[in-house]
């Protein structure tokens, strides 16, 4: 039997299956904190836009835990109803305003430049695209704001036919580097990148299974709904582990300061750059001596910020290490000109070196730092995963970056490039 309905009524068939579920998208309250804990941190009342909002299961919980004044967009106006009424029933009436509009075109709803703390969109940005989200919402930012955006990516290079064939007529899908690379691209660095569990899942399909069990297909259009979800179901039964929801945790790029990998033409500007930054030679030889290893040297990691003129006014470097006999990134080293320090320069140039190990594919990323500095990046002491330097340091100094939480974090002793002499 072919179904001969027309796309509004399938439209219609699609939100009556999925009227009044918990979630419209894989997600969970855990995974939720977890994000919104990536994001901070933000101020005492934050102004919150959730676009794709849904029934409002995030826009609820981030008005009550984060005491924020949350905009909630959806252009399925049921979908405002059920979160107004929750949100009244939870006593957050004040703190939840719904507005239909279509987050493709947000200035029907006049919402000014600047005007949101946190932009969150839990699996809806895929309706207008990813690029055209993290390039578009920004301008809505205040300045520190962050945006948590999620994308469904492969989490495998090779993903069977059966996958590709249902994501090519779903939309087509990229892995995470590629999603790093145009979250890069559109303007915005990386904070974090979160992988959501399995279990988030589970949140969405198990009773999204129940209801597709319990409808008859009778209504115009719900025959199509109906066998539309059930291949979505099978697809994900069969094939769940190449493929993913990502979280993204981004911010905008400092405009004061172009990032770009170094040149073979800026080495001696990069030497006078460490030399100026550190009381001795020793990091200028430092670098010297690691482009000489062609078992540490990566190209692309090592990056500058441009000054006015486009000589270094900073540069970072990430070179491979290992702990144990697992792949790693060592970050070191870091330097300001003393001319543009304390003016963002080296956090641009930080965060751009992680971009580019994130747009690789890298997994770790390891510092001996301060421990006031790097924090901010999202370094923790790198003995929580049990890692450690093969010489004395305090605990605190020694940190580590988990960019991809998919591989796992290995444990053991941090066996560095010859050059660092170690």
């Amino acid at each position: 039997m072919t179904d001969h309905t027309d796309d509004a009524s399938r439209t219609e068939a699609f939100f009556t299956l999925h009227h009044r579920l918990p979630r419209q998208s894989p997600g969970s309250d855990a995974t939720t904190r977890r994000l919104l804990a990536l994001a901070g941190p933000l101020p005492d009342r934050p102004r919150v836009l959730d676009l794709g909002c849904g029934p409002g299961r995030a826009a609820l919980l981030l008005a009550a835990e984060a005491g924020a004044e949350v905009t909630a967009v959806d252009l399925h106006q049921p979908f405002l109803d059920e979160l107004r009424e929750a949100a009244v029933a939870r006593g957050l009436g004040d703190r939840v305003r719904t507005v239909r509009a279509d987050m493709g075109d947000l200035a029907g709803p006049g919402f000014p430049a600047g005007s949101f703390d946190l932009i969150w969109a839990e699996g809806s940005a895929y309706c207008i695209g990813f690029d055209t989200a993290v390039r578009d919402w920004q301008r809505l930012l205040a300045p520190g704001g962050a945006m948590m955006i999620s994308e469904c990516v492969w989490t495998t290079d090779a993903p069977s036919a059966g996958a590709r064939d249902f994501w090519a007529r779903n939309g087509s899908l990229r892995t995470l580097p590629e999603t790093t690379a145009a979250a890069v691209a559109a303007g915005c660095t990386v904070d974090a990148v979160l992988l959501q569990p399995e279990s988030d899942w589970d949140e969405y399909y198990v009773p999204l299974a129940e209801r597709v069990g319990s409808t008859a297909p009778g209504a115009p259009g719900m025959e199509w709904a109906l066998a539309a979800t059930r291949e979505e179901l099978a697809v994900r039964r069969d094939h769940g582990t190449e493929y993913g929801y990502a979280a993204y945790v981004l911010r905008p790029a400092d405009p004061r300061w172009r990032t770009r990998p170094e040149t073979p033409e800026d080495r001696a500007a990069v030497h006078a750059v460490n030399t100026a930054a550190f009381p001795t030679r020793g990091e200028a030889d430092l670098v010297d001596a690691l482009r000489a290893d062609t078992g540490a040297w990566l190209p692309e990691l090592g990056r500058i910020a441009e000054a006015p003129d486009g000589s270094p006014a900073a540069y970072a470097l990430l070179t491979r290490c290992r702990v144990g006999d697992a792949p790693a990134l060592a970050l070191a080293p870091v330097a300001t000109s003393p001319v543009y320090q304390r003016q963002g320069a080296g956090q641009a140039v930080v965060r751009a070196v992680l971009d580019g190990a994130r747009v690789r594919g890298e997994a770790l990323v390891l510092v001996l730092g301060h421990p006031e500095y790097y924090p901010r990046f999202g370094f923790v002491p790198a003995s929580r995963y049990g890692i450690r330097p093969g010489f004395e340091v305090p605990d605190g100094a020694m940190m580590a970056l988990v960019l991809d939480d998919s591989v796992p974090v290995p444990a053991g002793v941090i066996r560095y490039p010859a050059a660092f002499g170690v």
